[in-house]
């Protein structure tokens, strides 16, 4: 018994070092292990709380605290961490319940205060949120933050006289506070106050040099006082901190337009497409930089995408018209021309209007008469979260939205630096029974990469096994060495080898279910490539179909092959029987952390995300920690 205790407070201890070095992957992998051996006691799981919350897992944390909560409900800051897991997932409602019961027990923590009075201006309850900032001005009156809070309620309720007088006192108590600048420059561009609102906005970058934001508010500003060149080098700044930001890309768009950069600016409305495909203002505003570079064929595919939306948008039409005449369409021109006649439109066409300074339109806007207009975010929202980068953060770092690939034999043991558990079949363990030491097979759902070396070690163990199934007179002597041969065609990736060989295994011993599953991964693989080629495989993937199903027919309990067969219905676009499949994998084997991350897929391509995040949120909490970059880029 005192071993085990030293043991779980040793993990303990360890694990609460790697949260405090901020590797938060390693330290969830501790607190696992601890949770394994006593699962009664509160500390594992609120400390894993707090790990997930750093990785942006905000719904995974928030179930760890109910665990701890139940454990040991009179710890303040168990509930402190799920309000603010609440909060990021906008449950402002059940957050105020954590502040609520956490202030019983600590009426004088500020923070706690603080984060309940947000939670009420997030819920619209402006009038119990000012009640409760004014209890907070009487106990703190010397803390900016409380008429930084004040301020923006007037802000909601468009009372901005009040608001610039709470911004005033909160900027006398403390004006090295960044977001106060914010706001105050918020007002400003509201009023249109624009030398005012850069003023503040200087300010406020100076002490927030990376919020994207800012710099997006300080072009507008430099744009509507004639400023181009610095508006310009804003969105540059801005788009260098966040690459993904539209209104950085669209207004950048236009600028370059502006002055005649239209290469860099088609580039700019490129990227707009392609995170809003039916933009239809950018769409037009890319046809009129196509058709002024000489690329009327792409012009006119981008104008008929408006017209198809906009069937009266007689500036389009004629812009249309002219593309098909350049291209000598004359029918196709005319018809356009004449449907701008029928209408009796007199107006003038074929100049792209300058940008208009005193005209802008909210980024909700789709009237595309405004096409040539700046975009303003709808609402200017006070950023709350602060981002650093942190060693261990692995949210932040971009990975693919691939499926983790298929289990198959491997000669090459594939060691997780996360994950520590071993692939194991009973019937690959029985088919290593009868062969030689070193000459093992292994389940791994990562590829091998060879050296030259490694490679050339494995033409020549090809060969060796060669030469011994060509002396072996016996079957029951040649069938461990096809199926040695075949995984070692697998890892230097000769596929169609390696399904030669195990054709031939099953001809001779039908009921192998490890022959199936090889030869439906080795088969798979193949397809990949051959579709890649542009060859039509739904016959072969039929194939990968059934002998994974001869495979479980035969291996019913191996969670692999329900797992592998999943990702062949996700290949044909089956997610029903995907979700099913991976399901009846983890039934099988709860640890397996490549069904959860997968399934997690399936649902966030059918749309279903809170199942989406629950299961990448496991797949995280068992080491694959690739699940909270997923978590993080589609976290809404």
């Amino acid at each position: 018994m005192c071993f085990a205790q030293y043991n779980t407070d040793r993990l303990l201890r360890v694990g609460r070092s790697a949260l405090f070095y901020e590797d938060y992957v390693l330290s969830i992998q501790y607190f696992n292990q601890a949770i394994s051996a006593k699962p009664y006691l509160f500390e594992p799981w609120y400390y894993r709380g707090i790990a997930k919350y750093y990785l942006d897992d905000f719904a995974g944390a928030e179930k760890d605290c109910s665990e701890a909560i139940q454990r040991n409900p009179y710890v303040v800051g168990i509930y402190e961490l799920r309000g603010l897991c609440r909060i990021q997932q906008k449950n402002y409602a059940d957050a105020i319940k954590d502040y609520n019961t956490a202030l019983k027990y600590e009426p004088e923590a500020i923070n706690l205060w603080h984060n309940r009075a947000l939670c009420r201006i997030q819920e619209k309850d402006y009038e119990r949120a000012l009640a409760e900032i004014d209890t907070m001005a009487v106990r703190w009156s010397k803390n900016a933050k409380v008429y930084a809070m004040q301020s923006e309620v007037y802000l909601m309720q468009k009372d901005t006289t009040k608001a610039i007088a709470s911004l005033e006192k909160s900027l006398d108590l403390d004006a090295y506070n960044g977001n106060t600048w914010t706001m105050r420059s918020v007002i400003s561009l509201a009023r249109q106050q624009w030398k005012e609102s850069e003023t503040y906005l200087d300010k406020a970058i100076h002490l927030l040099p990376k919020q994207a934001g800012l710099y997006i508010n300080r072009a507008m500003a430099r744009f509507n006082q004639n400023n181009l060149r610095g508006a310009m080098a804003d969105y540059d700044l801005a788009l260098d901190f966040e690459p993904n930001n539209f209104l950085g890309h669209y207004n950048r768009g236009l600028l370059r337009a502006q002055v005649g950069d239209d290469n860099r600016a088609i580039t700019d409305f490129d990227f707009v497409l392609k995170l809003e495909p039916d933009n239809l203002m950018a769409l037009y505003n890319r046809a009129l930089l196509l058709e002024k570079t000489g690329n009327p064929r792409a012009a006119i595919r981008d104008y008929t995408k408006v017209i198809n939306e906009y069937p009266n948008f007689w500036t389009g039409l004629h812009q249309r018209a002219q593309c098909y005449r350049s291209l000598g369409m004359t029918k196709q021109a005319e018809m356009d021309e004449f449907r701008i006649l029928k209408a009796q439109i007199d107006k003038r066409f074929g100049k792209q209007p300058r940008l208009s300074k005193k005209q802008m339109r909210k980024r909700s806007d789709e009237d595309i008469e405004k096409y040539n207009q700046l975009a303003m975010a709808d609402e200017q929202e006070m950023e709350h979260e602060y981002q650093s980068d942190y060693r261990g953060r692995v949210q932040n770092h971009k990975v693919g939205m691939d499926y983790q690939p298929m289990f198959a034999l491997s000669t090459e043991r594939f060691q997780s630096a996360v994950k520590h558990d071993i692939a194991y079949d009973r019937q690959v363990d029985l088919i290593n029974t009868k062969l030689p030491a070193g000459s093992h097979l292994h389940i791994t759902c990562s590829q091998t990469t060879l050296s030259e070396a490694g490679t050339q070690r494995y033409f020549n163990r090809i060969d060796s096994l060669t030469q011994q199934i060509m002396h072996q007179k016996k079957e029951v002597e040649i069938l461990p060495l096809l199926m040695q041969r075949a995984v070692a065609y697998s890892v230097i990736q000769n596929y169609e080898g390696a399904i030669d060989d195990l054709t031939t295994y099953i001809m001779s011993d039908s009921l192998s279910a490890v022959a199936y599953w090889q030869r439906a991964v080795c088969q798979s693989r193949l397809n990949e490539f051959n579709a890649a080629q542009g060859t039509d495989v739904k016959l072969q993937t039929a194939r990968v179909l059934a002998d994974l199903s001869d495979a479980i027919r035969l291996n019913a309990s191996c969670a692999y092959l329900y797992y592998n067969r999943g990702n062949v219905y996700v290949q044909r676009n089956d997610y029903q029987h995907a979700i099913d499949d991976y399901s009846r994998a983890i039934e099988i084997d709860p640890h397996l952390a490549e069904a959860f991350y997968n399934r997690g897929l399936v649902h966030l391509a059918l749309k279903q995300q809170k199942e989406s995040v629950a299961d990448l949120s496991k797949a995280g909490e068992l080491g694959l920690y690739q699940a909270y970059s997923i978590i993080k880029q589609n976290r809404k």
